[in-house]
Parts: structure tokens; sequence; C-alpha cells
């Protein structure tokens, strides 16, 4: 039997997660929600001011939306944090410099502690992203690190610490994405190897985590895999690879279809209804309320036109929602007391403190030494992470101790090194934007000592040695005040194939 008109359009609703506007449920909102069945949500900075407003507004989509509401957020670690108030979490590659599965275990328990106070109950995490390749432009210290046993080893453990307080994880970006130069925000990246260095790297860790709750479908082609269509959108990977040859049976969900790898090239329409049809349970319908509108329009005509035994016909439809009903009655959406926010606060700040690397040999200054910090002016994200770190931050970090003039550019290709004065002051580059430096960076700047504070391959840039952290919360400039004051020593190891740590 197919589905009615009616029917389908609310089977549809119940097959996409969207993203909402604002910082309430405003009526117009909820009642979208309501009227299309809308189960799943994904929340952003955008949508969060504090711990009261925030689990006012998950509590009102719980309303809404009913006891198997999936109510999601990007809590990874590092750059990558939505509520920034919580104990903010290491990045996955500060956790694979520390080279601790307890550690690992804890930060992912912490990290779901914190967020199902707020009222979630799935989180777009850890990543399972092997980075060995310096020029991937979105990966970076999202991932654990090179090596495909240990990245994995530690990747499972924050994925059992979170799942053991009680919140869904999902694994990403399934088959890899680490082996990239493309940012999948913009293009459509081609990962071209073939079948058995992929098996021997990039989709290890993923036949590893087949416990894992849900997993999260990458845009990218696979020619190996699949010589025409990116995972998202193909049958050979999503089913006969993934449930078929390793019989995954959690959730599989796409990333957002509003990216441009996915948007820019098949119209976010079409493609939802080709990433079902290839075995994805949920559509990650972010864009806008006209995107969102149109991928149900898109998908409502598919599976009513669907015939009986296809991929969109009911019976498989019909198992596709008892897997998302499964993992809400699993992983139950509702408020908890935070009560142990003080302890996870000294956690995170000793896991930042533990990841803290260096590269070569920096050497520290007096108190009172004259310094002349060079930094970014603009703090933008970049897409995933949300924002960057003010340069002025880092000055007043530095301040705590020395004489510092700061000097910011705009556009590093475009900065004259040579121009600063050739006088007493220490020259410290601090790099917090993720983006790698050019050929004129790399040929002319020479500081006498780089904080690398998010992206760590950019110490493959600047060659001066290097104080490395992985990320830049507030722990983690702390750390660095600890290490420059002498009070710290920095003990990571940079787990990249790629790249020597330590003094050189």
């Amino acid at each position: 039997m197919k589905y009615t008109d009616n029917t389908a359009r609310q089977i549809a609703g119940q097959l996409i997660m969207i993203r909402m506007p604002g910082t309430v449920l405003d009526d117009e909102t909820a009642q979208f929600l309501r009227d299309n069945h809308i189960r799943a949500v994904c929340l952003f900075r955008q949508n969060m001011v504090n711990a009261e407003q925030l689990s006012k507004l998950t509590a009102d989509l719980r309303a809404v939306m009913g006891p198997n509401a999936l109510i999601g957020i990007d809590q990874e670690g590092g750059a990558v944090v939505r509520a920034t108030w919580l104990p903010a979490p290491p990045a996955a590659m500060s956790l694979g410099a520390t080279d601790d599965v307890a550690l690992a275990h804890a930060v992912g328990a912490a990290v779901a502690r914190g967020i199902r106070s707020l009222g979630f109950n799935w989180n777009f995490a850890p990543v399972l992203d092997l980075n060995n390749n310096p020029a991937n432009p979105v990966i970076g210290e999202r991932s654990f690190g090179s090596d495909p046993q240990r990245a994995t080893e530690l990747a499972l453990a924050w994925m059992e610490g979170s799942l053991s307080e009680g919140v869904a994880c999902c694994v990403k970006h399934f088959p890899g994405h680490g082996d990239t130069h493309v940012d999948s925000h913009r293009d459509l990246p081609t990962v071209d190897k073939p079948r058995s260095a992929l098996d021997a790297l990039e989709l290890a860790p993923f036949e590893a985590a087949r416990r894992a709750p849900a997993m999260m479908s990458a845009h990218i082609v696979y020619p190996a895999l699949d010589a025409e269509h990116p995972a998202t959108l193909s049958r050979k990977i999503l089913t006969d690879l993934l449930r078929t040859e390793w019989d995954y049976r959690g959730v599989i969900i796409t990333d957002g279809m509003d990216m441009h790898a996915i948007a820019g090239r098949y119209g976010v329409g079409k493609a939802a209804v080709q990433a079902l049809a290839a075995g994805a349970d949920m559509v990650m319908a972010l864009g806008n309320r006209s995107t969102q509108e149109e991928t149900l329009v898109a998908l409502a005509a598919a599976l009513g036109a669907a015939e009986q035994g296809s991929n969109l016909g009911r019976a498989n439809i019909e198992a596709r929602l008892a897997r998302l009903d499964g993992l809400a009655t699993t992983y139950p959406c509702a408020a908890f007391g935070y009560l142990t926010e003080p302890d996870d606060q000294r956690l995170m700040a000793d896991a930042w403190r533990r990841g803290l690397t260096i590269s070569g040999k920096p050497q520290r200054l007096a108190d009172g030494a004259k310094v002349r910090l060079v930094a970014c002016a603009d703090a933008a994200g970049d897409g995933v992470a949300e924002a960057g770190l003010p340069a002025g931050a880092v000055a007043d970090l530095l301040a705590r101790r020395y004489d510092v003039e700061l000097v910011t550019f705009d556009d590093a290709e475009e900065f004259d090194w040579a121009a600063l004065p050739d006088d007493d002051r220490t020259v410290i580059l601090a790099s917090t934007t993720r983006l790698r430096y050019g050929a004129r960076a790399r040929q002319s700047w020479r500081p006498d000592l780089h904080l690398a504070l998010w992206n760590p391959f950019q110490t493959l840039d600047i060659a001066a040695p290097a104080l490395i952290t992985y990320g830049f919360s507030a722990a983690a400039l702390d750390a660095v005040g600890d290490w420059l004051a002498g009070t710290l020593e920095a003990h990571g190891r940079i787990p990249l194939a790629a790249m020597p740590s330590g003094p050189q």
C-alpha cells in the first residue's frame, strides 16, 4: 500500500532534522513543527544565550515534538562547541596528544553531562576522520590523529563515555573526511584511493564503530566505492557497504544538505530524495524555511509514488522510523540537573594542560620582557567553528607578564614581516584562525615564538619554535600562561605521522 499525500508529508517530516532561527520557539515555528510532524532539531550558537534560556527552548521543543524528540548539537570540543559556557572540552587532537584512553572516556562523559543538563540527547561527535593530510582545510585538530588504531581507541572511548551518561553519539564523517584538501561546506571533495587503502585507513575507524548509535555521511566522492555519487547519495556506500557488508544497525544521518557540495550541485529537494533512496534514515535539512519546505515537498512526493519493496517503499521507511524511534527511546530527551559542573570544569582544564605540546625548542621569557605580538585582526569562524579568537585576548594573556605591543594583520599574504621594527622586542606570532599560511608567510615570517592556538599544521608553515594548544578555550590559554610562567611543562605529542613534536 502506498502512502496518501497527507501521510507522506507527515512521514517526510519525521525523516528530516532542521535548524531554527532565534532563541525562543516562536508560534510560527512551533506550528511548522506540529503541522509537519518534525521530531528532530539541531541547535547552534545563534539559538543560545545561557543555560536558563536554552533549557527553556529545549523544553518547549520537546513539548511540541513529543516523547521521541531528537535535539542535536555539535559539541565536539576545541573550536567546535556551541554551548560556550559549559566546561570547554579539549579538541580531539589534544586528547590524541595526551594519548590517554581513560581521559578520553572521562571527557566524553563530561561533555554528555553538560549538554544533557540543557535538554540535548544527541551529539554529533566524535570525529572518526583520520587526519593524514596537512592540507585538509576543515578537519585539522578535530581528528584524534593519523594512526587508525590509536585514533579509533581514543574516539571510541570518548563515545563510550558519552553513552554512559545517556547522550547518543553520532560518529562522523563516514567514510572519512581526513584526506581531503577541499571543504565540503564549499565544494565537493574526492578521495581517490583504492579500496585496500581505504580499508587500511579511512574506513577502519568506522568499521570499528559499528556500535555507534548513529553515523553521519560525508559529502565526498570515493571512486573506489562509487565513482558517480558522493557518499551521502550513494546506495553502494550507505546500503551495500555500511548496512549489508558491515551489518550496521544504527541510524544513518546525512551531513547538512545545505552545504555547497550537495545543495550547489544537486538541489536540496532532489538530494534529500537521493539520500533516503541510498539508505540514509534522516536528512539534515538545515538551510532555511524555504529549503526545508522544498525538502518536505520533494520527499513527500517521492514517498507517495514509491513502489512497495523499493528503498522508499513503506516497509523500508517504517524500518527507518523504527531506528529513529529506538534512538530516542534509548537516549530520551529530557533536562537533568548538572551537579558535576565544578568537577567537570577541573577535568577539562587538566585535559587541556596535558595536551599542551611543543615543537622545536621554545624559550620562556623573563617577566617584564618586551614583546611584539603579531596576530590576525579578524577572529572569524570557518563555517564549522562559529568564531575564532580575538587578537586582544592573546594580548591580554601576554600582558599579565610582559610589556606587549600588538600588531595585527588582515591578510597574511599582504602583511610585510620585514616592516616590523628591528628592535629589542621578542616577536611572538599567535595563530588564531584555522587557515594555513601561504607562500609569502612561509618564506619570510620569522617569529621568535609561535603560539599555534588552533590548527597544529600551521607550525609546518612557520620556521619557529612553537607551543601548540589545539584550541583556544580559556583553559587552553591558561595552560599557555602557565607554561610561559614556568609552572607547567608541555608533555603532549603531536599524534600525526606527518609532524614531529617535542624538542628538535
